[in-house]
């Protein structure tokens, strides 16, 4: 088959990499892809978000396959327009998608269907927002209610954090139209984990669970961001917990999204906090997470084409997956001043060394290449990720490879994977 994968960051670089070890796999496009995915395939200077540029390289090219990396186009419908056109493509359609492009979709979904979530409030009026902060108290979470590439949350534990998400918003509107409307919603204590799974919307197999790091600096400080590293396994996630998590958010989200006409079909990711009354919602992704994907797809020891194949045939409950029972541990190296600004255009070295090292495989993000050398391009620049016979051993793993790679202002959390360790 030839296979396309939309999309430029280390989520779909490990996709790229996974999807290439298939014997399936004749020729693999990745658009616009990075210097990491030019390694595995050929490259095509189309963004994510170009559909129509994207339909005609499918007819082109003659691809067989479409693998959406990015929340973007799926939520502007390129599963709606190839399917349309009769184009194979994972991922789900406009409809479903707004359960990551929407909170306010999503926090009246969980609430009409009895999935577990925290209280809320939404408003698209800024004076109403801080009415209800005062009312209800803090800590509390406001979220702008559209895309915001994983920033619009803000925790807020004081008055002046509450007001500044407020004016950051909905006046200043620094997420743009994401920030028309803001969900409010109650502060839930405990630990996060990750749970993505694949559904065709009959069936449902949940993946190994991950646990992402979301602030910028160690004993999780500082702003949200895309997320600074990830680990696999999440020993919070019992497999008692696990089962639950299935039976009380995973099936009933699948089926309230059949109830109300937008069936899912695609990979439905959870991100839980798990509570003193077990495990709650706190967002759903309709695609693979960034960086999660990194650790989950070097666990992945099956064949990943074949599993989204039959995610949009239908026929999941006829696949079987397997996985590597070390764990895994992505460091994402980020540029500095990250998620706030940053320069680009720093020289990175030592990329091919860490990648010579075993267990250990360097997924390219914000990178781009010139003259044969590689550069930073973005915010989120490597996903340094290992394995190891345990937590431990994968973390230390994957900080030796860190500490081959050099470019200048790179900025890390120093304690990926630590709630893990000893549990």
């Amino acid at each position: 088959m030839r296979v396309l994968v939309v999309g430029s960051g280390g989520r779909e670089h490990a996709l790229a990499w996974k999807l290439a070890q298939s014997k399936d796999v004749s020729k693999l496009f990745c658009a616009p892809g990075n210097p990491g995915t030019a390694e595995l395939g050929e490259n095509v200077p189309i963004q994510a978000d170009n559909i129509n540029a994207l339909l005609n390289l499918v007819l082109q090219e003659k691809i067989d396959f479409t693998v959406v990396g990015p929340e973007d186009p799926l939520s502007m419908g390129i599963v709606d327009r190839f399917g349309d056109r009769g184009y194979a493509i994972f991922g789900p359609m406009q409809r479903a998608a707004r359960l990551e492009s929407s909170k306010v979709f999503t926090r009246k979904l969980c609430k009409h269907h009895a999935i577990p979530a925290g209280e809320f409030g939404t408003f698209t009026d800024p004076e109403a927002v801080r009415r209800y902060i005062r009312e209800h108290g803090l800590p509390t979470v406001v979220k702008a209610d559209g895309l915001a590439k994983g920033k619009g949350v803000y925790v807020c534990r004081t008055p002046a954090e509450a007001e500044q998400a407020v004016k950051d918003i909905m006046e200043d509107r620094i997420f743009g139209e994401a920030g028309r409307e803001v969900v409010v919603e109650e502060f839930l204590a405990g630990e996060e984990a990750s749970i993505l799974a694949f559904t065709d919307g009959r069936s449902i197999y949940a993946m190994e669970t991950a646990q992402d790091h979301k602030p910028a600096l160690d004993d999780d400080k500082g702003p949200n961001t895309g997320g600074m590293g990830a680990y696999s396994p999440a020993p919070v996630v019992t497999s008692r917990l696990r089962s639950q998590i299935e039976r009380e958010i995973l099936v009933p989200t699948v089926h309230a999204m059949n109830a109300e006409e937008c069936p899912y079909a695609g990979v439905l990711y959870a991100g839980l906090m798990m509570t003193r009354n077990g495990p709650k919602v706190l967002e759903f992704n309709v695609r693979f997470g960034d960086p999660e994907t990194q650790p989950i797809l070097m666990r992945l020891t099956s064949d990943l084409l074949e599993v989204l194949v039959a995610v949009t045939k239908g026929t999941l409950d006829e696949v079987e997956m397997t996985w590597e029972t070390r764990p895994a541990v992505c460091v994402v190296m980020a540029s500095g001043g990250y998620p706030g600004s940053y320069e680009k255009g720093k020289e990175i070295t030592g990329v091919a060394e860490a990648s010579k090292m075993t267990d250990v495989m360097v997924f390219q993000a914000g990178t781009t290449e010139k003259d044969g050398r590689l550069y930073t391009n973005g915010g989120r620049v490597l996903g340094v990720t290992a394995l190891g016979d345990t937590i431990k051993a994968a973390k230390e793993r994957a900080y030796e490879a860190v500490r081959t790679i050099h470019f200048d202002d790179a900025h890390i959390r120093t304690d990926i994977a630590d709630k893990a360790i000893g549990k």
